[in-house]
């Protein structure tokens, strides 16, 4: 069975995240989107993690589910908008945790996502963390406390807790950033890099720009969301084929810890250059460059004279030994695409948030049953019969790569086209014609 896992995300109890961010919203967008194992995000608070327990029961495999659907969770499913049904959702527990501190006279600022098999590991977690900073301030609490102490610390609470460098390139909060990160895995974690057997590649990273550093080769390249709202989960996801019996909280894990290629089937990535930090730049100039632009400017801002954010690209091309094109021994293969809302909106030339979109969306997965099964599954024909010739156009061309990136810099989103300017009315008249 074929199953889409995102592990990590945020609840509402962390900074600029959506108040819709609760248990049954996730689950109900988890159904839109065809996800079946979903982190629970933040149990370091202990707000969120009252819900968790609250809302949550114990499966018995290290996994969790909605407890009885709960009313919540009904009410919402039939509330909602779309063609959803209660089918059981997984939750596994997980938490980011953000490390500032100083090392090698460098201000270090390390982003590490923890998975926890059970409630009673996280309870000890919490109170061996809560003795080092405040775990109330944020679901993805800031503590002075090297990335290596956390490893140590959670798995002498227990072994099996997976250990995962977040985002590992984004310029200031990751394990190989340009502004607070390290230049290895060994350098920042020393003698429990043994333990580090995977990193989450980023919005602005896909695989390929990280098969370029043979380091990693040993390493398991994983994907997921960072969502700030329910609508954003899966975004990015990892792709595994399990048996419905097998689903469990030490299999996921072994299968990431074993870089199980016959069970982890490919991991879903933005296109990277969407990402807010895939070029170089200078967000309040309005400046964006290559690496190679950057280096003409000695990295320094043409336009104010300071200093440019580098950006995952370059930082990329400075760790990398291998050239781009690059393709390890036996990696996770990966698919690049674009969250259906955005196809939508291309297609249509309007906002993802306006009417016609939402109108679009919601119909396309009443008719065809989530998201992902229409991004990576649906046929042309049943796309078309169920919205338009144009969306069905756009999501073959997502398929296929057949897209146009303004690359995202300095904390702005990348631009994403499809169609060039006034294709889609090509389009239609020749499908008309046909």
């Amino acid at each position: 069975m074929k199953i889409i896992c995102d592990f990590h995300l945020h609840s509402k109890y962390s900074r600029a995240t959506s108040r819709d961010m609760d248990l049954d919203n996730l689950a109900k967008w988890a159904k839109i989107k065809g996800i079946k194992v979903l982190g629970t995000g933040d149990f370091t608070h202990p707000l969120w993690l009252k819900e968790i327990k609250e809302k949550l029961e114990p499966l018995g495999s290290g996994l969790y589910k909605i407890k009885n659907q709960s009313a919540g969770w009904r009410t919402k499913v039939k509330n909602s908008e779309y063609g959803i049904s209660e089918n059981r959702i997984n939750f596994i527990l997980t938490s980011e945790i953000s490390c500032i501190y100083s090392k090698n006279g460098k201000t270090r600022k390390i982003h590490i996502l923890v998975f926890a098999p059970d409630l009673q590991t996280v309870e000890k977690i919490n109170t061996h963390l809560g003795w080092i900073g405040n775990l109330k301030a944020d679901g993805r609490p800031i503590l002075g406390l090297d990335a290596k102490e956390l490893t140590k610390i959670v798995l002498n609470i227990n072994p099996d807790c997976l250990i995962i460098p977040a985002h590992a390139w984004t310029p200031w909060f990751s394990v190989f950033g340009s502004k607070s990160g390290f230049d290895s895995i060994e350098e920042c974690f020393e003698e429990y890099s043994k333990h580090i057997h995977s990193i989450e590649t980023g919005l602005s990273s896909d695989s390929a720009m990280n098969w370029r550093v043979s380091a990693l080769d040993k390493i398991t390249l994983i994907s997921n969301s960072d969502a700030h709202s329910p609508s954003r989960i899966g975004r990015e996801s990892n792709v595994f084929e399990i048996a419905p019996s097998q689903i469990s909280y030490q299999e996921i894990v072994s299968i990431i810890k074993e870089k199980d290629l016959n069970k982890f089937l490919y991991t879903i990535e933005f296109f990277p250059e969407e990402g807010k930090y895939h070029y170089d730049g200078h967000r309040l100039c309005k400046i964006s460059l290559s690496p190679e632009e950057s280096k003409k400017h000695k990295n320094i801002c043409p336009k104010c004279g300071k200093p440019l954010t580098i950006g995952v690209m370059a930082r990329v091309e400075e760790l990398a030994d291998r050239p781009v094109g690059t393709k390890p021994e036996n990696p996770v293969p990966f698919k690049n695409l674009i969250p259906l809302e955005e196809i939508i909106a291309d297609t249509l030339s309007q906002g993802v948030g306006t009417k016609a979109v939402r109108e679009h969306y919601r119909s396309l997965i009443n008719k065809l049953g989530s998201e992902f099964n229409i991004l990576l599954d649906a046929s042309r024909f049943s796309i078309e019969e169920a919205s338009t010739p144009e969306i069905a156009e756009g999501v073959i061309r997502v398929r296929e790569g057949r897209v146009k990136v303004e690359p995202g810099y300095d904390g702005e989103y990348g631009k994403i086209k499809i169609f060039e300017k006034g294709e889609q009315k090509t389009l239609s008249k020749q499908t008309s014609l046909f």
